[in-house]
């Protein structure tokens, strides 16, 4: 790891550290924060020195790294922060910094249209965004769709760095339908977002078989050393090929799926597909038109079916069509 990224990861453990104002912390303390952090990082023991964590509160205490952080000590040996909601990730950005973003985005924008950089157009629209936002103090060009308050979002990091190092972890798990949560030893894969919402898949220890666990039902996560982290060759694009959301069924789950979507509903489903592997079957005299989709009959597509209303037709296979027309007939009788 260079000298910069080490100190930078020791800044933000000293500046998580300290927005703990219910713990009282030592230069000892952050020294052991600051040589866990860097431990996880790296997997070796790094031994810091009381100087270079001094030197490095004395440099988040000045205007160099335009931190300004309002460190102070108490009874001669405790650190804190004077101001309660102060963090070195809240700090406003300089105007060089704008310059210096706009300048990138600029310079971004160059590339947009290769198909390297397919998906940089995103990217480069927020970063404009922010620039803007930064400038004027106005309120948000792009707005996103987010739910800051959903569970298990905390745990987003801490499953990334499991996955890039590969290891295993104990999750402590509690389904919806379970009384009580329960322990699993986990090898993970990957984090897959669906609807607003998280999951991890990987493999159960005990089970041997892919297993997709959401992120707002864990209790608790620890990285397990005892256990060999095995990946299986496993292939997110080729597991999620078939399926719309996040359950995978197995393979005989997967059916030719023709719908029927109305003329008014046509435009956007022709250019939003339902699935990637839509094809279009043909356009009716009517306006509207029949499209195929090649997926796993499972609970996310039948409530993406729903989702249309009246303005969409299962036509085959038959048990699809049968269980939509169950679940309309259902919902028509709530308001009888």
């Amino acid at each position: 790891m260079s000298q910069n990224k080490n100190a930078l990861l020791r800044y933000k453990t000293i500046d998580k550290c300290l927005q703990n104002s219910y713990r009282k912390w030592t230069l000892n303390d952050l020294i052991e924060a600051c040589s866990d952090a860097l431990y996880e990082l790296e997997g070796r023991d790094i031994d810091l020195s009381k100087r270079t964590i001094q030197m490095d509160i004395q440099l988040m205490r000045s205007d160099k790294l335009g931190y300004n952080a309002p460190i102070s000590v108490y009874e001669k040996k405790y650190y804190k922060y004077d101001e309660a909601d102060y963090s070195i990730s809240n700090i406003p950005l300089t105007e060089h910094d704008m310059n210096i973003l706009s300048e990138t985005v600029e310079m971004l924008k160059q590339f947009k249209d290769f198909s390297l950089f397919s998906e940089l157009g995103g990217i480069i629209h927020r970063l404009e965004d922010k620039v803007y936002t930064e400038k004027t103090q106005e309120e948000a060009i792009i707005h996103l769709d987010k739910n800051d308050h959903l569970r298990g979002l905390e745990h987003l990091d801490f499953l990334y760095q499991a996955i890039l190092k590969k290891k295993c972890i104990d999750i402590l798990y509690q389904s919806f339908k379970a009384r009580n949560p329960s322990f699993v030893t986990f090898h993970p894969y990957i984090l897959k977002e669906f609807n607003n919402r998280w999951f991890l898949v990987g493999h159960n220890n005990k089970e041997k078989n892919i297993k997709t666990y959401a992120l707002d039902r864990m209790v608790s996560i620890t990285i397990n050393e005892k256990t060999k982290y095995t990946k299986n060759k496993f292939n997110g694009d080729t597991y999620y090929s078939n399926t719309v959301g996040v359950t995978v069924l197995n393979s005989d789950m997967i059916y030719e799926v023709h719908l029927e979507i109305d003329r008014y509903n046509a435009p956007y489903v022709l250019t939003k597909p339902l699935h990637s592997s839509q094809k279009l079957i043909s356009k009716n005299e009517n306006g509207s038109v029949i499209i195929q989709i090649d997926v796993h009959l499972n609970f996310e597509l039948e409530r993406l079916i729903l989702g249309f209303g009246d303005a969409i037709k299962v036509i085959s296979p038959r048990r699809l069509r049968s269980r939509i027309r169950k679940k309309v007939k259902a919902a028509l009788d709530l308001y009888e």
